[in-house]
Formats: structure tokens, sequence, C-alpha cells
């Protein structure tokens, strides 16, 4: 149903599952002290260091460092977005999933019409599916087909894998199976698998063609794709846009890739359906196909939340380049520490299908493993356009990395560009280092990485608070810390104040509250900091880290009023502050 899942929903989900009971049904778990143990999901591993805590309702790792709580380990585990994640935990809790609503109960009433169409449609698609996997096999051209596909190398088990069947050369086949009233036809037409011709019935829009069922993330036909026998053309004919398929958002074959891939680290990105299922086949089980799209914004922040490293996999032409810059351009913004987008160009006349038919997984996986990384292709293609040995064109060539620089997140990537351009190329101007390196003040300011679990007062009230929010408690009226200025007191200030509004919260709820913040992380890594104050203890220690918190300022606001008194520049107001915090001392 349209709208967004109201917090209050996510936060009692996360009230309802037990992380422990979670993580146990796909991982077995052991008993270690207070917390639990077992090998990581999510690397490999000999020795148990993922660690799941039913006290905080939190998870880590201590070899590949992931972490978090329900809602992030069914994400990663079962590689699903945050909405799919979120149904998925309420089948499993057993209750239905809100959204919010309008207030205008004719809102509500065409939220729910939508809602109920979307289900009729998927219900649709897939049996239209199951009717060319039938025709695949029981149609009397079946036969053709069958050899058809073999001969492309098919074997019976991949077919059946990707759902792959068989649309008549009929201009009814489906309307006659499927659209038995005007509802039902018009259904059809909305859906893209039926045209709407001059006459009043409409006819099919895919006949004689080999059928290539889409799927979303959770493995729901949303559309089509059709490849005839013979030479006709179109060659491959694809479902149009419809209220349940925008192809620039999905991807060919990633449901089959999380389904089947073992240990997923990496996908290949090609052109077609044929050669996602020709590497399947040759047992490279991790290819995608775009769609007939260039690889877009959406479809690449769908590849990294799924793995870390991307293979964009083009043909060396030159539509094969454009393609591969605009897949590198949409990219620039998505790419961060850790995560890789390299390309490989194939040579002229070869696709995936063909050279992996030709030469086997082991070439082809060579060809992958030697894959060009972000940063040479950009440089290779950008040194083209400018001579690189006089003076003008290394200037030229620092102007035209600036706009793509400023796509990019501060990275080690980002910094190795900017190294490198100014070693092999120099940088003509300190003017021009400026502008390279220039970065984005932020709104939050995070707590540093100072040492290895520094402690610091601030960061051990945020750590104690996420652990027992009801601390909140001891401190009557928040403004007291209004005026200090230390690193980490905004969330501080922020996490009290969420506290006292919600003091039923586990600390996977206070962070799942900030996820998608810069706020998250910082409070992601200390709920599982392991700091070694007891339940029993954790009051006390509260308040004397919140009193040095106070002195650490009043000590620091001191000795800025003395230096100004030194010089003369205290005005009257600042006096009576100075005077009081001396006789405070004292």
């Amino acid at each position: 149903m349209a709208g967004l899942i109201p917090r209050h929903f996510i936060d009692d989900l996360l009230a309802r599952t037990d992380i422990v009971d979670l993580i146990d049904s796909k991982v077995s778990l052991k008993k270690a002290g207070k917390n639990y143990q077992a090998c990581c999901p999510f690397h490999s591993e000999k020795s148990p260091s993922f660690t799941v805590s039913r006290d905080k309702q939190f998870y880590h790792c201590f070899g590949c460092g992931a972490h978090g709580n329900a809602i992030s380990f069914v994400m990663e585990y079962e590689r699903l977005e945050f909405v799919d994640a979120i149904e998925e935990l309420a089948a499993l809790a057993g209750v239905e999933v809100e959204r919010e609503q309008s207030t205008s109960p004719e809102q509500q009433r065409k939220q729910a019409q939508i809602h109920k169409q979307k289900q009729d449609d998927y219900q649709l698609m897939g049996n239209i599916a199951r009717y060319y996997q039938h025709n695949l096999k029981h149609h009397a051209d079946s036969k053709v087909v069958i050899a058809y596909l073999k001969d492309r190398g098919l074997s019976g088990e991949i077919v059946k894998r990707f759902g792959i069947g068989y649309a008549p050369d009929s201009w009814d086949g489906v309307i006659g199976q499927f659209g038995h009233n005007p509802q039902q036809c018009a259904q059809l037409v909305e859906l893209g698998m039926a045209i709407q011709g001059d006459k009043s019935r409409p006819y099919d829009r895919f006949r004689g063609r080999v059928m290539f069922p889409i799927t979303d993330k959770r493995g729901r036909v949303i559309g089509f794709g059709g490849r005839v026998l013979s030479d006709a053309t179109p060659k491959y004919l694809n479902s149009p846009e419809t209220r349940i398929y925008h192809k620039g958002q999905e991807l060919y074959g990633l449901y089959e890739a999380r389904k089947y891939a073992k240990d997923l680290q990496r996908l290949v990105v090609v052109e077609g359906y044929m050669d996602v299922v020709a590497l399947a086949q040759h047992d490279i089980p991790y290819a995608v196909a775009s769609l007939g799209t260039s690889t877009t914004v959406e479809q690449l922040q769908t590849l990294f939340r799924t793995v870390k490293e991307v293979i964009c996999c083009y043909d060396g032409d030159r539509a094969g380049r454009d393609a591969a810059w605009r897949a590198m351009e949409n990219a620039l913004p998505l790419i961060r520490d850790g995560f890789s987008l390299k390309f490989v160009f194939l040579p002229d006349g070869e696709d995936p299908d063909t050279l992996v038919r030709k030469q086997g997984k082991q070439v082809f996986e060579q060809i992958l493993d030697s894959a060009k990384p972000l940063s040479q292709f950009i440089f290779e293609h950008l040194l083209a356009t400018v001579d690189g040995n006089s003076a003008e064109g290394k200037a030229a060539l620092i102007d035209k990395f600036q706009p793509y620089l400023e796509k990019m997140p501060d990275s080690v990537l980002k910094d190795s560009i900017i190294t490198e351009l100014a070693n092999k190329f120099g940088l003509g101007s300190e003017q021009q280092l400026k502008k390279l390196t220039k970065t984005t003040a932020k709104t939050v300011t995070p707590i540093k990485k100072d040492g290895k679990n520094k402690v610091t007062p601030v960061r051990l009230a945020i750590a104690l608070l996420l652990e027992h929010p009801h601390l909140e408690g001891v401190l009557e009226d928040f403004s007291v810390l209004d005026s200090i200025e230390l690193p980490g007191i905004e969330i501080l200030r922020q996490l009290l104040h969420k506290c006292r509004a919600n003091p039923q919260y586990t600390g996977a709820q206070l962070v799942e509250s900030w996820r998608d913040s810069e706020i998250g992380p910082v409070l992601s890594r200390l709920l599982i900091w392991e700091h070694h104050i007891e339940k029993d203890a954790a009051e006390g220690v509260f308040i004397d880290t919140l009193d040095k918190i106070l002195n650490t300022f009043v000590e620091q606001r001191t000795e800025t009023l003395l230096q100004k008194a030194r010089l003369g520049q205290l005005n009257p107001q600042e006096k009576q502050e100075l005077q009081s915090l001396l006789n405070a001392q004292n």
C-alpha cells in the first residue's frame, strides 16, 4: 500500500523481534558468556568472531566489521533493501506492515485499491510466466525451441532456474488464456503483455519468442524479454514501462544471483538476457543485465547494496565505451572506501555469451580479474582528449577532472586520484590544488577516531545511554549542556532528548532512529563498544561522566576568559561570568 512505514511500526517490529532467535534461525549460534557467537555469515573465517547481544539487540563481527540490528541483518543476509527487509520481518512476526495513511477516506480507499491492483498484477504476471514455461514443454513447437536452447548450450537445469519459456507464434495466446473479459484484456494491455489494436480486441505483444521473465528483488515476475528464434527483427523485444515494472530500477538476473551464487562477492553487469544465462550455465552465476538501459544510479545503488565489487562488461566499440562512461558518471557519488567499480571491454565481435562458450569459465574469469579500476578508466579516457606532454594539456586535464572529483565523496580513491594528478602531471598552481581538494563542511561533528575505543567522557556517556536509555532521568534539565562545546556533545544532546521521548527504547531502536544519517554510524560503533561497565554500576559511572563533561567545560571556559582578561579584552558580562566561575571553583 502507498505511504511511508510509520516510525512506531518499525520500533514495534524491532521490539517484537529477538535478534538472537532471528540470527540463530539462519546461523547456528553458541552461548559465550552473556552473548552468543558464530562464524561470521558475511565473510569466510575458521574461528568465530561474530557476536550477537540479546541485551543490546545488536550483532557485530570483529573480523569484517559487519554490525547492526535485526533489520540490518535481514538486509545484509538476505540481500534485501530496507522496505523489503521490513516486510520480511513483519511476515516472520505475523503482522501486516503498516503504512501512513492520509486523513482523507477517499485517499485511503485509493491507496487500498492501488495495493490490491499490484497484488493482482504480480499474480497475473506469475501465471503468464508459468504459461510460457508450460508451452516450452508441451506446445507443438516445443521440440524446435528446446533444440534452439540446446544449440545455445543451455541445460534444462539452467532453463528452469531462470524460468525460461516460450510464447507461441499466435496473435491471441496470452489473450485467449487470460483475457476472458474486457477488464482482464485491459489489465494485460496495461502490463505490456498485449497491444490494443484498431479493432476492439487486443493482441499478444510477444509471439514466436523464447521468453525470459524479469523478476524484482523478491522474485516476483514484473516483465519479460523475448528473443526471436529466427533472423526476424527486432531480435529482442522487451516489456514496456508499467505500474510494476520500471526498467531503470531493475536488474535482470539479480534475484537468481542472490539465490544461487555462493558467497556473493561481486557482480558483473552485462548487456543481454542470454549473456546472464550463458554465464550462469558456465558456473558464473553472478551476472546481471541492465535491461537495455545505460546502468542507472538506481541500478548502481542496488548493486552496491548487494556487493562491494561491480564489474561492467561491455563491447569494446564506441557504443560500449560510451555506456561505460555513463555508468562511471552515475557511480561516482556512490563510490566509498571499500567499494569498487571496474570495467572490462571485450574484443570486437564478442559478447559474454559467445566468449564464455568458446573459451570457458577460467578464461572469462581471468578477463574479469584483469578489469580496469575506475581511476585507470577515467585517466585513460580524459588523457585521450588532451596533450599530456604539454603544460597546456596538463592544465586542461586538471580542469577536466574537476567536475568528476566534485561528484565523489571523500575517500581513499579520491585522494589517490588527486595524488596521481599531482605526481604525474603537476598541479599547475596552489589554487588548483585547493580547488581539487576542497571539501564540504559537515553539519554534525562526528566523534573523531583519535585512538581505538579511546575513553572520552562524551563517548562514554553516549555508550552508556545507548545501553541503558533510562539513564536520561539522572539529568533533570538538558539545557545545562547547551553552552558546552566538545566533540560529540551535539550527538549526546540529541540522544538524551530521544531517550526522554522514548524511555522504553532499546539501543538497537535508538540506532535505527538515525539510519542513513551521519549520526547513525557513530552510534553503531559505540553500541558495540565493550566498555566493561557492569549494569549495576552504569548509573554511577554515567553521573560521574556528566560531571567530568561539565567540569571540563568550566575549566576550558575559565581559561578562555582568563586569557582575555590578561589582554584586557573582557566585556562587563564576561567579567561577571568569570567571577562566578572562579567563585564556584573555590
